[in-house]
């Protein structure tokens, strides 16, 4: 009496996840696709010749921040970065390219 009852419930329950299973599904091929990428790196990263607003997002401040916050800043990122800690030695070169030009020691 009970394997019955027991077949049925679980046949019941099959049937409410597909549902669920089905309805999730057609959510989810409804939604609209999203960018994957800020549209800042859409032309493939870094432009050729470094300006004050790039060097500026790379080192994460503002274009008229103090010299002294962007020694520091770069400091701080430098240590996260650094070839010999595992960085990049290319990201090591920006970073740095970008203080000089925060700087104005290059353009």
């Amino acid at each position: 009496m009970a394997t019955p009852f027991l077949a049925g419930l679980a046949v019941a329950a099959a049937a409410l996840a597909g549902r669920y299973g089905i309805q999730a599904w057609q959510t989810f091929k409804e939604r609209p696709p999203k960018p994957r990428m800020r549209k800042f790196y859409e032309g493939g990263g870094f432009q050729l010749t470094m300006t004050k607003r790039e060097a500026a997002l790379i080192l994460g401040i503002r274009e008229n921040a103090t010299p002294d916050k962007v020694k520091e800043v770069h400091r701080r990122v430098m240590v996260a970065n650094h070839p010999d800690a595992g960085g990049s030695h290319y990201l090591a070169s920006k970073i740095n390219e970008a203080k000089d030009v925060m700087l104005g020691k290059t353009e």
